[in-house]
């Protein structure tokens, strides 16, 4: 199973084209993005508010409220989340740099979108939401 089709059956989406890669147990993918998204200052908060300084806050808006998400690439999304928590996600899914970026850019905007069912970005942390997630 690809690293792609782990993540999306852990979350309950239906897998899309993969990676190519096994990245172990579906709970493990999960935890890695919940650490993912906590880590960053402010947690899913102050992620949001990177894709905004980054000037990608249309994307990131598209990802919060009703409505279709818009596509971000590897590119963009490593420009804001930054090398070094791309790299620590691609070492802790045992992959490289530029398919993890590849995965995220595919799978964040969607847990994004399930993480803020009402338009609005929960506050605290996540908590046990990333295991709730469906589609």
């Amino acid at each position: 199973m690809s690293l792609l089709e782990t993540i999306f059956k852990s979350l309950g989406i239906g897998a899309g084209a993969g990676a190519g890669v096994d990245a172990g147990t579906g709970g493990e993918a999960i935890a890695v993005i919940s650490q993912l998204i906590n880590s960053q200052p402010g947690g899913l908060g102050g992620m949001i508010s990177s894709f905004e300084h980054g000037g990608l806050g249309e994307l990131a808006t598209s990802w919060v409220s009703a409505g279709g998400n818009l596509p971000i690439s590897a590119d963009q999304l490593e420009a804001i989340l930054g090398s070094g928590p791309v790299g620590d996600l691609a070492a802790k899914l045992g992959v490289d740099p530029k398919t993890a970026a590849g995965t995220l850019a595919q799978i964040l905007p969607q847990v994004i979108d399930q993480l803020t069912p009402n338009g609005q970005v929960p506050e605290g942390g996540l908590g046990g939401l990333l295991g709730k997630i469906k589609v």
